[in-house]
């Protein structure tokens, strides 16, 4: 039965594709007196699409890994003590007080009663831990996507008036939705899709959402009514400036409210700074702030209205249901959905990246590191159990979290203590809530979202950092203000995109030079003395150890990096040209970044003979040759070789290497009838070297003077084994017993070591000549380490780095010009 491969030939046959045959390539003894056969040396194989397959196939090993991380509370669980839940007691209990009075005014953003605030804040803390990465996030209602959702709600009771009386349907049926949707993103790890919205979306969406609350608060903060406080922003604003005049006691409440939330939060700041051995019971003076001031207002309500529960003197809460009186299988049909569907994706937005922003913040700052796609697995289970009793759409919390943060959280399992506390107050304070003031709820969310505005000193350092973000930033917020929360965010993600691609389209990358220079420590050089070791950066020092007085550093000639303009950047050798990428080469690049190229070297550089057409009309029209710039062409070297700094592309495509390929045959053309030499450094992807190989880059290109067959390859090579190596001794001992069973032995004098060892025709290898010989097998003297190429021999244009590139690049065109000034091959071509 034929093999896989014999079946892949036979088809490849059938539709006259020409296979290449990687693993058939050798290196023959006149490009390198180094084989495949000695010791020492290293052919480099390909990857193969099997190695492609096995890499993201996932193993038995993979998969259960894969179980293991849905729950991450199994890897410390088994660890949990008592010093542990002291630490997570007090910030339960801590963030159990907070979140109460938040959640009922979140639901109120959403348009929906209190009491489902409580609901989502229950089920978001209870069931957090169990996914839960970071021990500092709290999940539940939030002021962004609480607005998000009474828009929703809005919109869809508009358009389905049978829920007029029960919004908490579309509101269940919204966080069912969308968190099925961020479930399903998380369990197929694809958190990283998160990425995509940069830090200048996210900060523009905080500050126009922020915005968007407070205006909308004012109204009820004052007790003005009149006009719908869920319009632009702008309007909001309009309106309540023009009904500032019907304002009623419930100012005196919400404005009171607002200023002692504010006149604590200062005075326990600076008294902590006075007094800081008491900086932890500021602290927590501070966070449990709205506590004080919800229950001192609520206090002052009950003594003002309780005699008068059915005429009010300001807007109150009233009626509160004790327990989970709306538990329920959520409704979800195709009206519902269709009501919400094009609000679905910014609700998923503003759901994922106020979680995983926070998440990582903190993350960092308490040195643990989250993993978004389990996030995602968190914030998509709760919001779809949530629903089933009562709760809406709910996400990690900035306030909560850095409270919760700060009171000294130990692992994830305080969002139970936390649980529990909401649940007493679902089952035993409702009763006090019907007292609490609706302006000084209003105050509450208008106190806490001030905080997500971003502060003065945060743009100044984006504008430091990039200055067009700034713009995408103002952008992004004056469109939340004059149109939608969603808009915004479309707008900045969709800017910060195009500006991305930009980038990317019109990318080029820099020319280097060489300049050679000194380590200095303190106030001497490093080194012996101040003389240039070698011409080319390659050190002849007999010591390895020790360092070389003088190095090769490679810098743009226009000295766009910043360096200091008074060094001149040397050419590193004429018609030589070291070119390296500034961002990926990859399709959207590939065209602006090859054209700077060709340009800049056919204006750096004149063709290798002039007049290589037979007849004038043989001439294209484009091409003018060197006729009238003779004289100023002439003083300009003929190109002879190109150096590719892959420093900074991992990946390239078909459209990048066929541009690759067109450039090189023009620029053959242009030197006809030599040919460019294409070198290429730092390349750090196995893909990478498998797309330039196929294009027929890697290894000399023939000519037709027959110059290639005498190549001179340099590699760079580095020492393994040793003396004291295990593997050195045995192998030394297998060698020597080889070859006095033989008693044949060849040995080839030994010679010094060399960082890079220059392999041609002329003489042997100073890797094969530092060791005795037998049939290919190099034995080692004990006491003396092996050395080995770092890259393949059969790639002798993959250098390691620039240095050995130039030494390459150099080497060959000298050895070129030394044959043709001794009468060599020297082959004309006409076109």
């Amino acid at each position: 039965m034929p093999s896989v491969n014999q079946l892949g030939h036979n088809l490849a046959k059938l539709l006259g594709i020409k296979l290449e045959d990687p693993e058939g390539e050798t290196v023959t003894s006149g490009e390198s007196i180094l084989s495949a056969n000695t010791a020492d040396g290293f052919i480099e194989r390909q990857p193969t699409s099997r190695e492609w397959l096995a890499d993201i196939a996932p193993s038995r090993r993979d998969l259960a890994a894969y179980l293991r991380s849905l729950f991450p509370f199994l890897s410390w669980i088994w660890f949990y003590n008592l010093q542990w839940f002291i630490g997570d007691l007090v910030a339960g209990v801590t963030i159990g007080a907070v979140v109460v009075p938040q959640g009922m005014a979140y639901a109120k953003l959403a348009s929906l009663p209190v009491e489902f605030g409580l609901y989502s804040s229950f089920m978001g803390v209870l069931i957090y831990w169990f996914f839960a990465t970071s021990k500092d996030i709290t999940i539940g209602p939030v002021a962004v996507v609480s607005t998000v959702t009474g828009n929703v709600v809005a919109n869809a009771v508009e358009r389905l008036p049978q829920y007029t009386d029960t919004p908490w349907v579309i509101a269940s049926a919204l966080a069912l939705v969308s968190g099925a949707v961020v479930l399903f993103i998380g369990l197929i790890r694809c958190g990283w899709i998160v990425e995509l919205i940069p830090l200048v979306s996210l900060a523009a969406f905080m500050t126009g959402s922020a915005i968007n609350i407070a205006a909308g608060q004012v109204p009820t903060m004052m007790g003005i009514t009149g006009f719908s406080t869920r319009d632009s922003t702008y309007l909001v604003i309009i309106n309540t400036l023009k009904n500032l005049d019907k304002s009623d006691l419930n100012a005196a409440m919400g404005l009171t409210a607002l200023v002692m939330l504010y006149l604590i939060r200062f005075s326990c700041s600076g008294a902590a700074k006075k007094f800081p051995n008491h900086h932890k019971l500021f602290f927590f003076l501070s966070t449990l702030r709205a506590v004080f001031v919800i229950l001192l207002y609520t206090m002052i309500s009950w003594l003002v209205n309780m005699n008068r529960r059915k005429n009010p003197a300001f807007a109150i809460l009233k009626d509160v249901p004790g327990g989970f009186r709306h538990a329920a299988v959520p409704t979800l049909n195709s009206d519902i959905i269709e009501s919400f569907i094009s609000e679905l994706p910014a609700t998923v937005i503003v759901l994922l990246i106020e979680h995983i922003a926070i998440s990582k913040s903190f993350g960092r700052v308490n040195n643990y590191t989250i993993n978004p796609s389990q996030e995602m697995v968190a914030i998509g289970v709760t919001n779809v159990l949530a629903p089933f009793l009562g709760g809406f759409p709910s996400t990690g919390s900035f306030s909560r979290t850095a409270i919760k943060s700060k009171a000294g959280v130990r692992t994830p399992f305080a969002g139970v203590i936390t649980a529990i506390v909401v649940l007493l107050a679902i089952y035993a304070l409702t009763a006090v809530f019907y007292y609490i003031p609706s302006a000084s709820l209003a105050a509450v969310i208008i106190h806490a979202v001030g905080d997500l505005i971003t502060p003065p000193n945060t743009l100044y350092k984006f504008w430091r950092v990039s200055p067009i973000e700034v713009f995408i930033f103002f952008v992004g917020v004056i469109t939340t203000v004059f149109s939608t929360i969603e808009n915004g965010i479309y707008a900045t993600v969709c800017i910060s995109f195009a500006v991305f691609i930009f980038r990317v389209l019109r990318s080029r990358g820099r020319f280097l030079g060489r300049v050679q220079v000194h380590s200095v420590l303190v106030d001497r050089l490093i080194g012996s003395d101040n003389s240039v070791v070698g011409k080319y950066g390659t050190f002849n020092v007999a010591d390895s150890s020790l360092s070389p007085p003088t190095r090769n550093i490679f810098l743009p000639i226009d000295h766009g990096d910043g360096s200091n303009p008074a060094i001149k950047v040397a050419s590193p050798s004429p018609g030589v040209f070291i070119y390296r990428f500034s961002e990926v080469f990859n399709y959207p690049s590939a065209s602006s970044t090859l054209d700077y190229l060709t340009r800049h070297i056919l204006g750096h550089t004149r063709r290798t003979e002039s007049d290589v057409y037979l007849r004038p009309g043989d001439r294209p029209w484009n091409d003018p040759g060197n006729m009238g710039k003779l004289g100023e062409d002439s003083l300009l070297p003929t190109l002879k070789a190109v150096i590719l700094d892959f420093s900074s592309v991992n990946n390239v495509d078909v459209t990048s290497v066929q541009q690759l390929i067109d450039v090189r045959n023009q620029l053959d053309r242009y030197t006809a009838p030599d040919v460019v030499d294409w070198h290429f450094a730092c390349i750090s992807n196995r893909w990478t070297k498998r797309a330039l190989v196929s294009a027929g880059f890697g290894y000399p290109t023939p000519r037709p003077d027959g110059l290639h067959s005498r190549w001179k390859s340099i590699f760079s090579v580095a020492e393994i084994g040793g003396s004291d190596s295990a593997a050195a001794a045995a192998e030394y001992d297998a060698n020597e017993k080889e070859i006095r069973t033989h008693s044949l032995p060849t040995t080839v004098p030994s010679s010094t070591s060399l960082f890079h060892a220059s392999l041609g025709t002329s003489a042997a290898s100073s890797i094969t000549k530092a060791v005795p010989k037998y049939k290919g097998i190099e034995v080692g003297n004990r006491g003396e380490s092996r050395r080995v190429t770092v890259h393949g021999l059969n790639r002798p244009l993959f250098h390691v780095d620039l240095t050995s590139a130039l030494q390459s690049a150099i080497a060959n065109v000298q050895a070129r010009d030394d044959i043709e000034a001794s009468g060599g091959p020297h082959v004309s071509m006409t076109v």
